[in-house]
């Protein structure tokens, strides 16, 4: 049997029964990877640096938080290269099992820890090991996900299939967001005490749904296929690295503008509006929830355009924009008018990050070969989160302490950013419609 015969008999219905199950499985582990981001990445912004750094100047306990919030991106592409190795040797099920329960209990946990008050220099060293295994977890979740949603999908609609796992990330920011909004109405001194820990002890409960729907998934047709043609790799990321190095730097710099664009608005926003602004934690929050509810809409929109139009093309205009909104961006969110704060970031993120983020699944799974897919996926999404969501919080607060407030090199960093992410647009090949490797 040829991979392209496989690849059309897979699923000869857009959303039979099977399609269903893979995407349900799919979505609910990207709603914990995001609900985790979003609510570390908020938690980082408002509290962290009193709670876990109370001893330093303000501004460099923003930095400090920021840069735990930067341990769990830059142990993603371990995760990436370990969960990956062992899911494109045995399969991509039985690593999303085990994925889904690190991210969770990870989450979970930090939930649980004491503060600096309680147990001193403990208290950040707990939290940067908690924030490290979390972000293992997360690290061989997205790969395994959209691989295993996109090789059961139809060739002609697997942007729009990858663009719906993606839409856990708006799931995840609706629900992360609106538990802080909410848990954000407690009066300050219960919110800093014990309320902010209330969304991360929530996780546990999307994590054994997700376990149990996980449970009846099937493995990928295209993959157990492959399997019986030919060999295994050794090693997945090494043969990558030999033979497929061009693709993988380009996944790499594909990655890198959408992400640095998104956490500029959600992290470091969240940090900018509250702290430099004084914006009370609701004008940000509130942001944050109509971009979610925009971008239900926008990212299967985007996904399923670049079917039609090819990937390229949407990578290209979200570059554009990034490029023209950067400084505008700013000076928006300098008006202090929440309403234009919040219809600031609802646009913008969806046209910043959206328009990328939708059609990414599919073309980061396109790449690669089947044998080498869930590796490369995941390391070329997690290498470019690390590099422009792990690195942009901390740079973009370290800029902003430089200039004395003021957000020019933030947005330059971000025009910067983009160019790279237009380059790797133009040298990636077009894949949408074309047979699986």
């Amino acid at each position: 049997m040829s991979t392209i015969t496989v690849e059309k008999n897979a699923s000869p219905a857009l959303f039979d029964k099977e399609m269903k199950r893979v995407l349900y499985a799919s979505v609910v582990g990207s709603i914990i990877e995001w609900y985790d981001f979003v609510i570390y990445g908020t938690a980082a912004a408002l509290v962290f640096n009193t709670l876990f750094f109370p001893s330093v100047d303000p501004a460099v306990g923003v930095i400090l938080s920021m840069g735990t919030y930067a341990v769990g991106y830059f142990s993603r592409p371990l995760g990436g290269v370990l969960f990956g190795h062992f899911g494109d040797r045995f399969g991509r099920k039985s690593m999303l099992t085990l994925t889904l329960m690190i991210m969770g209990i990870g989450t979970f946990l930090i939930g649980c820890l004491p503060t600096y008050a309680s147990v001193g220099i403990w208290a950040p060293l707990m939290l940067i090991v908690l924030r490290f295994v979390q972000g293992l977890g997360i690290g061989g979740e997205w790969g395994g996900s959209v691989a295993l949603a996109v090789e059961h999908a139809p060739p002609s609609r697997r942007g729009l299939v990858g663009s719906l796992v993606q839409l856990g990330y708006p799931l995840g920011v609706l629900l992360s967001t609106g538990a802080f909004a909410l848990v954000s109405l407690l009066p300050q001194e219960s919110f800093i005490s014990w309320g902010w820990r209330i969304p991360f002890l929530l996780s546990i409960v999307l994590v054994f749904v997700g376990a149990l729907v996980r449970f009846y998934v099937n493995e990928s047709p295209l993959f157990e296929a492959t399997q019986k043609k030919e060999k295994p790799p050794s090693v997945p990321f090494i043969e990558i690295l030999q033979h497929h190095r061009s693709t993988f730097f380009t996944a790499v710099g594909l990655k890198l503008s959408e992400i640095a664009w998104v956490v500029s608005i959600t992290v470091f926003g969240a940090s900018y509006v509250t702290t430099q602004l004084g914006l009370p934690k609701s004008v940000i929050l509130h942001g944050l929830i109509w971009a979610a509810v925009l971008e239900l809409v926008t990212i299967p929109l985007f996904g399923l355009l670049s079917d039609r139009f090819g990937r390229r093309p949407l990578f290209f205009f979200g570059c554009i924009f990034a490029i023209g909104a950067a400084f505008p961006l700013f000076m928006l969110l300098d008006t202090r008018d929440p309403t234009l704060i919040a219809l600031t970031v609802a646009i913008a993120v969806s046209l910043g990050q959206g328009i990328m983020f939708g059609p990414e699944a599919a073309w980061m799974c396109e790449l690669f070969p089947t044998h080498l897919r869930y590796s490369g996926a995941s390391m070329g999404m997690q290498i470019g989160g690390a590099l422009g969501g792990g690195l942009v919080p901390v740079a973009a607060a370290s800029l902003l302490v430089w200039a004395d407030g003021d957000t020019w090199g933030v947005s330059t960093m971000l025009i910067f950013i983009a160019l790279l992410t237009l380059w790797a647009t133009s040298q990636a090949k077009e894949t949408a419609g074309q047979p699986l490797l």
